[in-house]
């Protein structure tokens, strides 16, 4: 008897290629701290080019399971998050493709996690590290003007600043949405009419916001999160 056929999978390419990635990092092929494979060598084992290999990487990097520790230096893997893989973040992602989940939405999402976390990352005691989060920002200016880069270490600076709150329900919202964030946020970078000095800008909010995590002000340091996240996003209705 002849089985029913298994469905096609239609994701990108890059997606699978990221999972696979992903498998190989699960099953302790790839351990935490070992360099991923340079690009042509990934390329010629999965058969798909370097843009697709880059796409990948990249995907890797939002999840958190993979950093870089400068500029120039290779990929690294990092602790598997076991909210790598969740659910709500595969669903909230599914949902914004089929364009239910309206950008709106997704903003004002971000702004109210984003606010608190930034208010209690500032107001914690003990005081939290911030070291990954300003890390994020030196990435964001060796970035220059490659977009996929600079989204990146945006994506991650929100993270690392929202995990430095110690609150763990928001950092799980976090988790679950930053793909989505991603996706978006990328999508409006590209869509910059000046991307450089916009850029420039937007690293000195980053800055700005850390600064106010930094000295305590968690009025300040959640009033300057969510004034950035509308001002960046008002500006594609323009």
């Amino acid at each position: 008897m002849v089985s029913d056929p298994q469905p096609m999978d239609r994701r990108p390419v890059y997606e699978q290629v990221a999972d696979q990635l992903l498998e190989l990092i699960l099953s302790g092929q790839l351990p935490p701290g070992s360099a991923l494979p340079p690009e042509r060598e990934l390329s010629e084992r999965f058969g798909v080019g370097r843009t697709t290999i880059r796409e990948a990487l990249r995907a890797l990097q939002t999840k958190g399971l993979a950093v870089a520790t400068g500029p120039t230096s290779p990929l690294r893997v990092v602790a598997v998050d076991k909210l790598a893989t969740d659910p709500l973040r595969d669903t909230l992602v599914h949902l914004l493709r089929l364009g239910r989940v309206p950008l709106d939405d997704l903003i004002g999402l971000r702004a109210a996690l984003e606010g608190a976390g930034f208010e209690q990352a500032a107001t914690r005691d003990p005081r939290p590290d911030l070291n990954l989060a300003r890390d994020q920002i030196a990435f964001m200016r060796a970035a220059g003007t490659d977009l996929a880069a600079f989204d990146v270490a945006d994506i991650r600076f929100h993270l690392e600043v929202v995990r430095a709150s110690g609150n763990q329900a928001l950092t799980i919202m976090m988790l679950a949405v930053r793909d989505s964030i991603s996706q978006a946020l990328l999508s409006h970078l590209e869509a910059l009419p000046d991307p450089p000095s916009r850029l420039k800008q937007l690293i000195a909010e980053h800055e700005a916001m850390l600064q106010a995590v930094t000295d305590g002000d968690g009025e300040t340091a959640r009033r300057l999160s969510v004034e950035h996240l509308r001002r960046f996003y008002s500006e594609r209705s323009r």
